[in-house]
C-alpha cells in the first residue's frame, strides 16, 4: 500500500494511540479544572475522575502505542499485530474517552458505559500482549513477564474502578492504589529498567533479583497505602528509594555526558528514588504537623518519573519510526525541561496546601504549565504522527 497523508495516521500502532493520549491529557485536565473550580459538577467523585481518566484514558493509550510497537521485540516473537486489530482497539478507546467524559458531566450511566468499553478494550490489549509473550522465543522472558503482569494489574484496577461506581464505594481506594502503583508506575519502571540501560550502552551485569524485590516492595506499598498505614508507607518509601538509587548508580549512567534524548531518560529514572525519598519526608511531616500535602508524593511519581519517561520514550519512538534520527533539538530539550517545571509547580501547590500558605494561584499556574507542555509536544510531533512529516 502506498502511504499518503490520508492513511498514514493509522499505518503504525503508536501513532493513533500517542495522539489520543495527548488529546486526552489536555481535555481531561481541562475537565478536572472546571470541576475543581466549581464551574461544572461531576457525576463522579473528583478524585476518581482524575485518577481514572489519567490511568486508563491518557497513560494507558501511550503505553499501548509503545507496547504494540515494541513488545514483540522484547519477547522475540514473530507474532504481529494487524492494523485492523489495533485500529479497533483505538476506536474503542476513543469511544470510551468520549462516553466517560460526557458521562462525567451529564449521566452516571453513560460514564459506566465508557468505563466498561475501556475495560473490554483493555482485555483485548492484554490478550494480544499475552499471545506475543507465549509465542516469544527469547531465552530470557523475565522483562516481558513483568510488563505483562503489570498490565494484568491494570485490568484489576480498571474493574475495581467500575465496581466502585456501582455503589461499592469502599473499592475506590484499592482501585486507585492498584492502578497507580502496580499498573502505571510498575509498568513504566519495568520498561525503563530494560530500555534505559540498553540505550545507554551500560555494561553492568544484570541483577536478576532487582525487579523481583522492587515488585514485592510495590505490593507492600500498595497495601500500606490502601490501609492508610503511614508508618509502613514511610519505611517502604525509604527502602525503595535507597535500593533503586544504589542499583541505578551501579549501571554507570552518565547523564551529564549524554545527549538530551538520553539524559531525559536518566533523569526520569532517578526521579523514582527521589520521589520515594521525598514521599517518606512528606509523610513524616504530615504526621508531625498533622497536615496534608495533598498528594505530593503521588504527583512526584506521576509527573517526575512517569510523565518524564513517557515524553522521553514518546519522542524517541515518534522520530525513530518515522525514519528520522531519534535526536532532541533545542525545542525538544526545552520540552523535556518544561516537564520538570510542571513537577516543581505541582509540588509547590501541595506544599502550599500543607502549610496553608494561601497561594492557590499555584493550581492555575501548574494547570497552565501542563496544558502548555502537551500543546507544545502535540504541536511539535502531532504532524509527524498524523502525516509522517519531517521536522
Amino acid at each position: 500500500m502506498i502511504l499518503t497523508k490520508q492513511n498514514y495516521f493509522l499505518s503504525q500502532p503508536h501513532q493513533p494511540f500517542f495522539m489520543l493520549g495527548i488529546v486526552n491529557a489536555i481535555v481531561m485536565m481541562i475537565a478536572f479544572m472546571l470541576n475543581y473550580k466549581g464551574i461544572l459538577e461531576f457525576e463522579i467523585q473528583s478524585l476518581a475522575f482524575h485518577v481514572y481518566s489519567f490511568s486508563f484514558l491518557v497513560f494507558l493509550n501511550v503505553f499501548v502505542g509503545f507496547l504494540f510497537t515494541t513488545f514483540n521485540r522484547f519477547a522475540q516473537s514473530a507474532t504481529t499485530i494487524s492494523q485492523s486489530y489495533y485500529t479497533n482497539v483505538f476506536y474503542a478507546n476513543t469511544l470510551a474517552s468520549i462516553a466517560f467524559l460526557g458521562g462525567a458531566f451529564f449521566s452516571h450511566t453513560l460514564l459506566i458505559v465508557g468505563m466498561s468499553i475501556s475495560f473490554v478494550s483493555q482485555i483485548f490489549i492484554v490478550l494480544k500482549l499475552q499471545n506475543i509473550y507465549k509465542t516469544g522465543m527469547s531465552p530470557d522472558k523475565s522483562d516481558p513477564f513483568w510488563i505483562l503482569l503489570s498490565n494484568y494489574f491494570g485490568l484489576v484496577g480498571n474493574l475495581l474502578f467500575i465496581f466502585s461506581q456501582l455503589s461499592f464505594n469502599s473499592l475506590l481506594n484499592p482501585a486507585i492504589n492498584i492502578s497507580f502503583y502496580l499498573y502505571l508506575i510498575f509498568l513504566a519502571f519495568s520498561v525503563a529498567q530494560r530500555m534505559v540501560p540498553f540505550f545507554s550502552h551500560s555494561f553492568a551485569q544484570k541483577n536478576e533479583n532487582f525487579v523481583k524485590i522492587v515488585f514485592v516492595l510495590f505490593i507492600l506499598k500498595t497495601i500500606s497505602s490502601t490501609l492508610d498505614f503511614k508508618i509502613g508507607e514511610m519505611i517502604l518509601d525509604i527502602l525503595l528509594s535507597v535500593y533503586m538509587f544504589v542499583e541505578f548508580k551501579r549501571w554507570g549512567l552518565e547523564p551529564f555526558k549524554s545527549p538530551s534524548i538520553l539524559w531525559v531518560l536518566h533523569l526520569a529514572l532517578f526521579w523514582l528514588p527521589a520521589a520515594f525519598f521525598l514521599s517518606a519526608v512528606s509523610i513524616f511531616l504530615e504526621l508531625l504537623l498533622d497536615t496534608s500535602f495533598y498528594f505530593f508524593n503521588i504527583h512526584l511519581l506521576a509527573l517526575g518519573f512517569l510523565t518524564t519517561i513517557l515524553i522521553g520514550f514518546g519522542t524517541r519512538v515518534t522520530l525513530g519510526h518515522s525514519k528520522q534520527i531519534p535526536d532532541a533539538d533545542k525545542m525538544a530539550t526545552s520540552i523535556f525541561w518544561l516537564v520538570q517545571v510542571v513537577v516543581a509547580l505541582r509540588a509547590l501547590f501541595s506544599i502550599n496546601i500543607g502549610f496553608d500558605l494561601e497561594l492557590d494561584m499555584l493550581f492555575d499556574i501548574s494547570f497552565g504549565a501542563w496544558l502548555i507542555l502537551f500543546l507544545l509536544w502535540g504541536g511539535r510531533y502531532g504532524k509527524v504522527l498524523i502525516f509522517g512529516s519531517k521536522l
